[in-house]
């Protein structure tokens, strides 16, 4: 973890752009404060003769250049980055006077808001009266969400209490830099013996509450490539086209074939695809609840110079994790008025016990339930595996597309066979009766075409 006197707020921001402009929020000088606590206004006075601030936050706007992937220029950001040798970064009522205004500022000017986070949480010394800075805090990103504009969060040492648990936490992209303590539970206060590694970025990350570990030499690219991504687009949002077979052939001839070619190893899967058709992406990681599935890609990409989103399965039985950050994915891109791709390739849902107990039918429906009611227009392809409803969860009514080496069933054909009680030799005549061909899917009216061969 680098310095924290070299990760002060006003360095960051010079680092993010060097002409930043801040917002002049001055406010009233506090004394004791609301509870009079003795020597809280000393306790001040001192932290703005050692940072030269006003308060644990400064706010301003900024043009956050990318690292040339993209020829945008850079976009402009209302950041809120916090001070964190101002009372170690505490939120009084005047932090809240603050982040209020410069997400109004945000709200009025259509501009996202990135929030560098390094806070202990609420200021002890004025009691309630801060803690209920978190309900202002929220009030203020959900208004900021309604208004369809992308929120940012950058982790920073530490991040705890409630500045994790709204601020952070709550944004549609979330950094943390690495070897920071971020949790709810501050240092002091955590029950003894606690696992030390869970109260970290790398042990939220590995427990899918950040999207990216970023370091400080890489933040400002980092966050400049997730502005040009997110910044939001014009509408209404084109549909996003589907991508060409990475493999193209021949139709297969019977259910057999297709669902061999579909598990042939060396059949182009989700990566394969996504490099093909962006020309540079970033992800999204996690459920927000605790849990990672590797086996679906979420994120968002920059083709032909617009944003479209992605969600996209790996050849793997999808788990609950991965239908949660796909359902995030898509309200997120819903909001912000972005196209989204989905690529489904998956035998099914994971069946284990551990995904029942994971909530696997309660996942797989939000996931339904977000494709359902996405206002964006949502494309899907079918390039390998179609199992059951595990992927058609992520398949968009209408605009289905398949691939040559794919197959869509309701269920597989082994198991059908099972499930029939047909011996093994039965199973290619099985999967030719379920109809299962990328040319039957487009017959049955499930899907609209297969797509040719080609960049």
């Amino acid at each position: 973890m680098a310095d924290r006197d070299a990760l002060t707020a006003r360095s960051l921001l010079a680092s993010l752009d060097p002409e930043y402009v801040e917002l002049g929020f001055l406010g009233p000088e506090f004394t004791d404060g609301p509870l009079h606590w003795p020597g809280y206004g000393d306790a001040r006075a001192r932290a703005r003769a050692r940072t030269g601030e006003r308060e644990s936050v400064v706010c301003a706007t900024a043009r956050v250049a990318h690292d040339g992937k993209s020829s945008c220029p850079a976009p402009e950001a209302v950041v809120i980055a916090f001070e964190f040798g101002f009372l170690g970064g505490s939120l009084g009522e005047a932090t809240g006077d603050r982040i209020e205004a410069a997400y109004a500022h945000a709200r009025t000017r259509r501009l996202p808001v990135v929030s560098l986070v390094a806070t202990g949480g609420s200021r002890m010394q004025e009691g309630m009266r801060a803690l209920s800075q978190l309900q202002r805090v929220a009030r203020q990103t959900v208004l900021t969400r309604r208004a369809g504009l992308p929120q940012i969060a950058v982790v920073r040492d530490p991040t705890t209490g409630g500045g994790w648990a709204t601020l952070a936490a709550g944004a549609d992209v979330v950094l943390a830099l690495p070897g920071a303590q971020v949790g709810f539970a501050g240092s002091r206060v955590r029950p003894a013996g606690a696992e030390p590694y869970a109260y970290t970025a790398e042990g939220q990350y590995a427990a899918g509450h950040l999207d990216a570990l970023t370091g400080p030499a890489e933040l400002p690219g980092a966050l400049g490539r997730w502005l040009t991504l997110l910044a939001t687009p014009p509408a209404p949002a084109r549909p996003a086209d589907p991508p060409h077979a990475l493999a193209p052939g021949p139709l297969p001839a019977d259910g057999g074939e297709a669902v061999r070619r579909s598990r042939a190893p060396g059949r182009p899967r989700a990566d394969a695809y996504l490099d093909a058709y962006f020309a540079w992406r970033e992800e999204i990681r996690g459920d927000r609840t605790g849990a990672t599935d590797p086996g679906l890609r979420c994120g968002f990409g920059h083709r032909d110079g617009r944003t479209i989103a992605y969600a996209a399965q790996c050849g793997t039985a999808t788990r609950p994790a991965g239908f949660r950050t796909a359902a995030r994915l898509v309200r997120t891109a819903d909001r912000l008025g972005i196209p989204v791709l989905t690529l489904i390739d998956t035998p099914g849902a994971a069946n284990d016990a551990a995904a029942e107990e994971g909530g696997a039918g309660p996942a797989i429906a939000d996931l339904f339930a977000a494709v359902a009611e996405a206002e964006v227009p949502v494309t899907s392809l079918l390039i390998g595996e179609g199992g059951s409803g595990g992927a058609l969860a992520l398949a968009a009514p209408g605009r289905l597309w398949t691939t040559p080496d794919s197959y869509f069933s309701v269920i597989a054909p082994e198991l059908a066979a099972a499930i029939l009680k047909r011996p093994p030799d039965e199973v290619p005549a099985t999967a030719d009766a379920l109809r299962l061909r990328p040319q039957d899917a487009v017959e049955l009216g499930v899907a609209r075409g297969v797509v040719p061969g080609g960049a």
